[in-house]
């Protein structure tokens, strides 16, 4: 099994230009369009570890996104410890990805 991390910010697409210029502003990322939305995505772990959660980190969400980033910064430190090389670390991984979104239970 292969995990990858990845961070995404969706908003609908008359937001492009917020979307972009969150990749100016924290340097890293790319913009995708579909249909009525578009996304920020980052995949490269370096950049999350060093760029998106520092940033979210400072600059801290606000309600169940906030637990969510919780669960995504705690993935992304299993696998920075190459954790997700165990079958823990992946069955952790697998308990936390379970856990998020419309899995949270409150």
């Amino acid at each position: 099994m292969a995990v990858q991390l990845v961070f995404v910010v969706t908003q609908h697409v008359r937001d492009q230009k917020l979307l972009e210029g969150l990749i100016d502003y924290i340097g890293c990322g790319r913009y995708s369009k579909r249909k009525e939305a578009g996304d920020f995505k980052v995949l490269s772990i370096a950049d999350i570890n060093k760029k998106i959660i520092p940033f979210f980190s400072e600059y801290q969400l606000q309600g169940v996104k906030s637990q969510n980033f919780a669960d995504f910064r705690s993935v992304a430190q299993i696998m920075e410890a190459k954790g997700h090389l165990t079958t823990e670390g992946l069955e952790q991984i697998q308990a936390i990805k379970m856990g998020m979104n419309k899995g949270r239970v409150s």
